[in-house]
């Protein structure tokens, strides 16, 4: 490795160290106390029965006799979901995601215990419609669906045979449900409103990065997909004046969204994150204006897993629930890693398994040119015995020595940059597992070796106190990868040409790195483990394919070959370049001298 190579390492170790430590998110304190959930929002309190009957809607009085209260849950299940539905408002009150659990192992809730509000409202102010606090009947009480879609219907009695109907349409199989609103008789305003809420509770161990990667997502028929950030923790709002397809609320492996019919008119969304709760992970809510089409209102409800390939079916773009990087890493994970994952999750079931067979397969890819970058590294160590001498004979000179190393690089047909390319080619798929691992639902719960969840940290011991950037606690798979980084890294510098504060740096940066990997999942952890094992036996094996005697003898018969070679192209511009700046610099010692 010479110095351009070590100067664009340390760069990309400089521009990843700057990321993870002011951009990417980071874990928040965990909180001390415990307080109940809040809303954004304050609700009304629930209307009692007698304020049920008394009640009028546009005019239209409740008589006592269709008031008769039920309050007793409709329960509909299908193969993934459990949804139960208050027939006051016929609300969704709870919905259970069947093939989950908590990280306690309890059935995982995304709406329970009341932290989650729909306030739906039709007509202008004075006139309105309020739904969500009308008795309605529904004829089935309990739904199990076998197959197809079963359409639960709740119903709204009124005087003079009108009706208010709400229709939830549960497919057999899937974590969409859809929704209608209609009228019977009744002819409401053209426009009506929703106020939806989540107070996302903690269903992850580690709740400060819950924290940092839940927010509100949203879809603008105009402008696409956009968000709330997901690192703030203090309040944020935003006005969407433009049409949206969807508003989803994104917490870290899981989401409840509201999808469009036709496009809503507009929203309001906000978050906030209450840090003295530690029940609470983040407060998301949406106030949406909707239209009737045809006197009626119809959307999409999705409750499920941050799953990318389900998600892709659910709506335009809603697979970006799940954040897979910045452009190119993204068509990376979306087009590679996520389809090769997908293929060996059919293949194999222990997902440690599954980690190592995935840094064989990209090894195997990256292997031309982890073959070249060797092959590079071992042409500048066999060239070191030239550039130590002149580093001896130019001194402090420094464009000299450059001038003088381009010169040798050309006798002997070397491109100076030509190790840093393939180090270069290889950093998408070595950031886009940054961003894969903490964003993969596959690993959640799944445990290998010490480590009893891959999609979040191993942790073998607890500190009595808090490291800043460390934590408190001590994950053994980012200390093996660090000892293996910095066993590779030893292998890589008997290769180099680099001494003195380079080569101190290369030990140095691994050991930044163990502070920041601390607190990611044991998959990311694990992952470089084994690939920094892989490269240390797979630069062993290259070594003893490459004979330095015999690289040595063909940068000897290039020099003889190049000895009165014109220079073109590259080689031409930047050694005249590098003259002119020579020259330039004499000139300036010069009028120092004069004055």
């Amino acid at each position: 490795m010479d110095k351009n190579q070590a100067t664009g390492i340390v760069l990309i170790f400089g521009i990843l160290f700057v990321y993870f430590t002011f951009l990417a998110p980071k874990p928040a304190d965990l909180p001390k106390s415990k307080k109940p959930g809040t809303s954004l929002k304050s609700a009304a309190p629930a209307p009692s029965a007698a304020q049920l009957a008394k009640q009028t809607i546009s005019g239209i009085g409740i008589s006592d006799s269709a008031a008769q209260v039920d309050t007793i849950p409709v329960v509909v299940e299908n193969d993934v979901l459990k949804i139960a539905i208050n027939p006051v408002g016929a609300r969704i009150e709870q919905v259970e995601l069947k093939q989950y659990k908590t990280f306690e192992g309890k059935p995982l809730h995304l709406i329970s215990n009341g932290n989650s509000q729909s306030v739906l409202q039709v007509g202008a102010d004075g006139n309105q419609l309020k739904i969500n606090q009308l008795p309605f009947t529904c004829s089935d009480r309990n739904v199990q669906i076998v197959k197809d879609t079963a359409r639960v219907v709740f119903t709204c009695h009124l005087p003079g045979d009108k009706a208010i109907i709400q229709t939830y349409s549960i497919p057999s199989k899937g974590y969409t449900i859809g929704y209608r609103l209609s009228f019977r008789n009744i002819s409401p305003s053209a426009t009506a409103s929703l106020f939806w809420s989540l107070d996302a509770h903690q269903l992850e161990k580690d709740i400060a990065q819950n924290r940092t990667t839940s927010c509100v997502n949203y879809y603008l028929a105009e402008d696409g997909f956009n968000n709330l950030s997901e690192t703030t923790l203090t309040e944020e709002k935003t006005d969407l004046t433009k049409p949206v397809n969807w508003i989803s609320f994104k917490q870290k492996f899981f989401n409840a969204g509201i999808i469009a019919s036709s496009p809503f008119t507009k929203a309001t969304v906000r978050q906030k994150t209450e840090e003295a709760d530690s029940l609470s992970v983040k407060k998301m809510e949406a106030s949406i204006e909707i239209g009737l089409q045809n006197q009626a209102i119809a959307y999409q409800y999705f409750f499920g897993p941050n799953q990318f390939k389900l998600l892709k079916s659910v709506a335009p773009d809603y697979d970006k629930n799940v954040y897979l990087g910045w452009p190119v890493i993204n068509l990376v994970n979306r087009f590679i890693t996520v389809n090769v994952f997908d293929w060996l999750q059919g293949v194999v079931h222990n997902y440690g398994v599954i980690i190592i067979i995935l840094v064989l397969l990209i090894k195997l890819l990256l292997l031309p040119l982890s073959y070249k970058s060797y092959i590079s590294m071992a042409k500048m160590k066999v060239l070191k015995p030239e550039l130590d001498a002149i580093k001896e004979r130019t001194g402090d000179d420094m464009q000299k020595a450059q001038a003088e190393q381009m010169k040798l690089y050309q006798q002997v047909g070397i491109n100076p940059i030509s190790g840093c390319i393939p180090l270069l080619l290889q950093m998408p798929i070595l950031l886009a597992m940054f961003n894969f691992f903490p964003n993969a639902i596959e690993l959640r719960q799944e445990s290998f070796l010490w480590a009893p969840d891959l999609s979040s940290y191993d942790s073998i011991a607890t500190l009595p106190f808090s490291l800043p950037g460390y934590g408190n606690h001590v994950s053994l798979f980012t200390i093996l990868m660090t000892i293996s980084t910095l066993v590779l890294t030893w292998y890589n510098n008997q290769t180099s040409t680099v001494a003195g504060p380079m080569q101190s740096m290369s030990y140095i940066m691994p050991v930044v790195f163990m502070f920041i990997l601390n607190s990611l999942p044991a998959g990311l952890s694990f992952y470089y483990l084994v690939s920094n094992v892989v490269s240390i036996v797979q630069q062993q094996v290259i070594k003893r394919f490459v004979d330095e005697s015999k690289l040595r003898e063909k940068l000897e018969a290039n020099k003889v070959k190049n000895a009165n070679k014109k220079k073109t192209g590259f080689a031409a511009r930047l050694e005249e370049a590098m003259r002119q700046a020579q020259e330039a610099q004499r000139d300036k010692d010069k009028g120092k001298k004069g004055k």
